[in-house]
């Protein structure tokens, strides 16, 4: 990647104008940083450096790793420490504490800027979509140096260069786009695994949810670009990657030649090295029969699928405008549980959402007892201006609120546990992950849950074959086959000593 960058750079002339086209322009600012970077080190006597810090989903994560690579690609040292000479914040406005964390961030390093006048703060993602937002932080965040939003995050280059030649607040944040512009540095947290954006945006205009408004329009990435970059990330050493979409199944649709999410799967499994592909986010409306049949015969399609249910109550669906009904839902998992019966079911639940009572708490937790979910991400219902769910009077109290919460997360975890008991004993395929410090390593079971065991650090990014001897919930403790240990061993000192 790095060799591409520096091959690429060297063709550009700062002396020209910049380049319309993308992504060619945005390599003519990566160089016109490197000077602007370069002199700041030399004034400072030292690199400069630059942190990153992600809030929110999947998504988010994959655009910091993009906005870290042309961070690297410019000159600048990474480290995890918000003392930094450049922070920058990706943030997530699905609920009102992810925005509060923000702010309770720029006060923090506030302060550090203060004793530190060269330090450059820049803010993107998707609570910069807000107006609201940003005419507070102009009021009262005034220290902050770039602010930009989501659809034109490969544009970081060009707006450090516009930021480290002004002294003013630089703000750029576009409405909503139809450009997708990939091909640009990236730098991946792990050396084995990756997501894939295949598609932006969101249609589904969900009651209660800000994302159509902060993300735009859905639109999908040509396939054989997505081919293309899942061959280039195994060609690196990926075994895995996790397809991105806020609702995957509605891929292809603003395709010239419109190609099913089912079908892009099945291109996805034909490239040879990769081991492993995952996916989010399945909207139940648009989960097709064919998605079903491709998941059941593939070999490489993890047993793993991730259902939003929101809420078991046909009455709140409707006013959540989730387009599906309760009895709709269950007939779903029902025949996914059915063509596939090791697949491990998970799911998100909203309590409290506006109207919501006791009885339709009752009929979620109904849903959660028949569908038996492997796991399931509870929230109490965020209000977020902008969205229809916001002007919809709530008279259930926060006490009741709370109640009904609980009251879902005892029976949450009452299942996951009964689930996790049906794999005991077996030994499974496992992705080891990461060191937990000491011997203990993590690992990702297909199903996608993870299991600890000791284990040696060279087996990071190998697959392993696992016993699972105890069941914690959302969590297995395991022991690693000893035999292909030692094997494996024998191979990580030999490559060691080479």
């Amino acid at each position: 990647m790095i060799r591409n960058v520096e091959a690429i750079l060297e063709t550009i002339d700062l002396r020209d104008d910049a380049p319309a086209d993308e992504p060619m322009r945005q390599y003519y600012f990566i160089k016109k940083a490197r000077e602007l970077v370069k002199a700041e080190s030399e004034k400072l006597g030292r690199r400069l450096t630059a942190d990153g810090e992600t809030f929110g989903c999947q998504m988010n994560a994959k655009d910091s790793e993009k906005l870290i690579g042309i961070l690297e690609n410019i000159g600048f040292e990474m480290i995890e420490d918000e003392s930094a000479d450049l922070v920058f914040y990706n943030t997530c406005t699905v609920r009102d504490n992810a925005n509060q964390r923000v702010y309770g961030r720029l006060g923090f390093v506030h302060n550090m800027k203060k004793k530190n006048p060269h330090k450059k703060i820049a803010l993107c993602g998707c609570m910069m979509q807000e107006p609201s937002v940003i005419e507070k932080i102009q009021k009262s965040y005034r220290f902050v140096d770039l602010i930009f939003g989501t659809h034109n995050i490969y544009k970081f280059a060009e707006l450090l260069v516009a930021m480290y030649s002004s002294d003013s607040m630089i703000i750029d944040i576009w409405k909503d786009t139809d450009k997708i512009v990939e091909d640009l540095p990236a730098e991946r947290k792990y050396a084995f695994k990756s997501g894939v954006n295949i598609m932006y945006g969101c249609n589904n205009f969900c009651s209660y949810c800000i994302v159509p408004y902060v993300r735009g329009r859905e639109r999908s990435r040509n396939p054989k670009d997505i081919i293309r970059e899942i061959e280039n990330l195994v060609s690196e050493g990926v075994v895995e990657v996790m397809l991105l979409g806020q609702n995957v199944n509605s891929y292809g649709k603003t395709l010239e030649e419109p190609m099913t999410f089912a079908q892009l799967l099945q291109e996805v499994e034909k490239i040879e090295g990769l081991e492993r592909i995952r996916f989010m986010t399945s909207h139940p409306k648009d989960l097709s029969d064919d998605l079903i049949q491709v998941m059941k015969h593939s070999k490489k399609i993890c047993r793993h699928l991730h259902l939003p249910l929101q809420a078991g109550s046909t009455r709140i669906l409707e006013a959540m405008n989730r387009r599906y009904t309760k009895e709709q839902y269950l007939a779903l998992a029902h025949k996914i549980r059915r063509e596939i019966p090791d697949i491990s079911l998970t799911t998100d639940i909203i309590v409290g959402f506006p109207g919501e009572t006791a009885a339709d708490v009752d009929e979620t937790i109904e849903v959660v007892r028949e569908v038996q979910y492997d796991n399931a991400f509870t929230f109490i219902y965020s209000k977020r201006t902008g969205t229809p769910a916001a002007t919809m009077p709530n008279p259930t109290s926060e006490e009741e609120i709370k109640e009904n919460f609980d009251r879902l997360l005892a029976v949450v975890h009452e299942t996951a546990e009964q689930r996790s008991k049906l794999l005991l004993g077996e030994t499974h395929r496992v992705l080891v992950e990461k060191c937990n410090g000491g011997s203990q390593l993590t690992g990702k079971l297909s199903c996608d849950k993870p299991v600890h065991f000791e284990g040696d650090a060279c087996l990071i990014g190998k697959f392993v074959d696992v016993k699972l001897v105890e069941a914690r919930g959302f969590y297995y403790m395991g022991k690693i086959n000893m035999q292909e240990h030692r094997l494996r061993e024998l191979l990580c000192k030999a490559k060691q000593n080479r």
